[in-house]
């Protein structure tokens, strides 16, 4: 275990409720574009919610996420994924059409989050400035919050983008591929999990991150350019 038990509670409290937050607008992005295209299925079943009870996993929201966040294990997470039944799709909607749709919502809704996160921190970073320029404990907490609110929602953008099932970026993937190729890439799902664990524990994942660092940094240079302007 790595930390005293004061760090160790330092980092359960900055990192979960962001953590869980970002999961939960994920789902609900899923929920919602899938509304938006006729399938009420996950609305019917109490998705379509903010209420992050409702898409929680136990071992993927909590246990998992805790022990890499305590042992320096890879984080890995993620919440009880939104059924989406392409059957109720409205008829201008194909199934890989609408699926692709919906699975794009979910990184969409990170992507957004941390926008919002970015001109939060700006506004608070102004704000302290403008008194001072001595922040408080609470001020502080809120800096590292809105920091990994950022890094958080880009990282699950761009992990849940890559193109392996069961991911986001696969049925987005799985659209543009031709009909001779799609039913054979579409077969990978059961291997989907392994490949995952292979791309993480080798580190080959990493290939994957240098676009979430770039895109990190231009949300640093709006934060840097936001608050320039106001003071």
């Amino acid at each position: 275990m790595n930390g005293s038990v004061s760090d160790i509670i330092q980092k359960i409290a900055l990192f979960a409720p962001v953590f869980i937050f970002s999961l939960t607008f994920h789902e609900y992005g899923h929920a919602w574009s899938a509304r938006r295209l006729g399938d009420d299925t996950a609305a019917r079943m109490g998705r379509l919610t903010l209420n992050p009870m409702a898409h929680i996993d136990l071992f993927g929201t909590i246990i998992f996420p805790l022990v890499g966040l305590l042992f320096g294990f890879p984080l890995i997470g993620w919440a009880n994924p939104v059924p989406i039944n392409p059957l109720r799709f409205r008829r201008k909607y194909s199934m890989n059409k609408g699926m692709a749709i919906t699975a794009s919502a979910g990184p969409l809704a990170n992507l957004l989050l941390a926008l919002a996160s970015s001109l939060i921190l700006a506004a608070l970073v102004v704000f302290i400035f403008s008194t001072g320029g001595k922040p408080g404990w609470i001020e502080n907490y809120l800096v590292q919050v809105l920091r990994m609110g950022i890094e958080l929602n880009v990282v699950l953008m761009v992990f849940n983008l890559i193109p392996v099932p069961p991911l986001d970026g696969s049925r987005i993937l799985s659209w543009f591929l031709p009909e001779k190729y799609r039913y054979g890439y579409e077969r990978l799902q059961q291997y989907g999990m392994l490949i995952l664990y292979a791309l993480l524990f080798t580190g080959a994942i990493e290939i994957f991150f240098i676009p979430a660092e770039w895109i990190m940094g231009l949300f640093d240079s709006l934060v840097q350019a936001l608050v320039g302007m106001a003071l």
